[in-house]
């Protein structure tokens, strides 16, 4: 009883305003505030508010919410866990195709920086130096200088 009266005048201070809103000109904010103000007496009329009202004093709707917002929890953490893992159904097909492309083109492409042919590597006073003395060197330490010089160059 005293919800729908509270709701009751909030509505007809609501449209009070809207006809003061109204007699200045500003028809658009007034019918918007009308609108607004309709909204209770509306909730009234329907029986929404009587039943919240009865909701709001009910243990057992509010063990209802909380088993809502339990399942509401349980869906979502489910759900976030299937986005990190990729193991939704377009997931698990997304990444077996770049699994099986990977593959492929992994075995057939030839490492960055690896010697082609014998124009490759440059002749002259750097092959006879201690960078070239193992059987493993092909250039690897003029690389890792020039790698060097640009994180110098940008301050890392």
């Amino acid at each position: 009883m005293l919800a729908e009266t509270v709701c009751s005048a909030v509505s007809v201070a609501g449209l009070g305003i809207a006809v003061v809103t109204a007699y200045r000109r500003r028809f658009l904010t007034a019918a918007r505030l009308a609108a607004y103000s309709l909204v209770p007496i509306g909730l009234v009329m329907t029986g929404v508010v009587g039943w919240l009202s009865d909701t709001a004093l009910s243990p057992t709707a509010w063990a209802g919410f909380a088993v809502l917002g339990a399942a509401w929890l349980l869906f979502a953490g489910t759900r976030a866990v299937e986005r990190r893992r990729g193991t939704t159904g377009a997931g698990r097909k997304a990444a077996a195709r770049a699994e099986r492309e990977a593959a492929a083109p992994a075995a057939s492409a030839p490492p960055l920086g690896a010697a082609t042919g014998p124009s490759a590597r440059p002749a002259g006073p750097r092959s006879a130096g201690p960078r070239s003395a193992g059987p493993r060197s092909t250039g690897t330490a003029e690389d890792f200088s020039d790698i060097e010089a640009i994180l110098k160059k940008h301050g890392i």
